[in-house]
C-alpha cells in the first residue's frame, strides 16, 4: 500500500449492495466482499450464514486518500443501508447481516463516532443508529462467487428487485464522485 492508501472495512447488510456501489467510486482502489468480527477461526459463506461464526458480511475498501476521503467514504455507506435496523437489512436477517464499521486506525474510530454522532442529531433516520464501532480483526476475503456479485450476476431477480434500485438512487446522489464509465461502441454497418 503507497502513504496515499488506507483500508476501511464496513458491513451494511448483504455486501453484494456495498461491494457493487463502492466499486464505482472515485478512489477506491478495491472494494472486496469477505467476513470479520467473529468468533471462528476461519469464516466461510456456510458459517457465516449458520449465525454461528459471528461475522458479518462486509466489504473491505482500499482507497487513495487523494481522492476520496475516510468521512466521505462514511457519509456514502450511511445511505447505502438502513443504520438503525439491528442484525438486519430489509428481508435479510441475523448478525451477519448486522450495521458495522471496522475502523483500521485510531482516527478512523474518532472520524466514525463523530458522523454517527452527527447523524443522529441530523434525525437523517428518525431512529437511533445501532452501528457497532470496532477495531479491524481478522479479513476472510469471501469466495470467488461472491466478488462483483452485482457486475457478474445483474440480470438475477435478486439484483433487479434489491441492488438496481438502490445503485439507482446511489448514483443519482453521489453523480459528482462516480468513476467514468467506458462505454462499447458497436460499430456502424456499412450501407450498401
Amino acid at each position: 500500500m503507497s502513504s496515499h492508501e488506507e483500508k476501511i472495512t464496513l458491513a451494511g447488510g448483504c455486501f453484494w449492495c456495498i461491494e457493487a456501489a463502492f466499486k464505482q467510486l472515485i478512489g477506491i482502489k478495491s472494494a472486496i466482499s469477505g467476513y470479520m468480527g467473529g468468533n471462528a477461526a476461519l469464516a466461510t459463506y456456510e458459517n457465516v450464514c449458520s449465525g454461528k461464526s459471528g461475522h458479518a458480511e462486509v466489504v473491505q475498501l482500499t482507497f487513495d486518500t487523494t481522492q476520496i476521503s475516510a468521512r466521505e467514504i462514511l457519509e456514502v455507506f450511511f445511505t447505502l443501508h438502513d443504520a438503525t435496523q439491528l442484525n438486519r437489512q430489509g428481508n435479510d436477517i441475523g448478525t451477519q447481516y448486522r450495521s458495522g464499521i471496522f475502523y483500521h486506525s485510531k482516527e478512523q474510530q474518532e472520524l466514525a463516532l463523530d458522523v454517527i454522532t452527527e447523524i443522529d442529531a441530523s434525525d437523517m433516520f428518525n431512529a437511533v443508529i445501532v452501528t457497532e464501532v470496532t477495531k479491524e480483526s481478522a479479513f476472510f476475503s469471501g469466495e470467488k462467487f461472491h466478488q462483483n456479485y452485482f457486475s457478474n450476476n445483474a440480470e438475477t431477480p435478486y439484483c433487479q428487485v434489491i441492488i438496481s434500485p438502490k445503485l439507482a438512487k446511489f448514483r443519482q446522489t453521489f453523480v459528482s464522485k462516480l468513476k467514468p464509465v467506458a462505454y462499447e461502441v458497436e460499430p456502424i454497418a456499412a450501407v450498401g
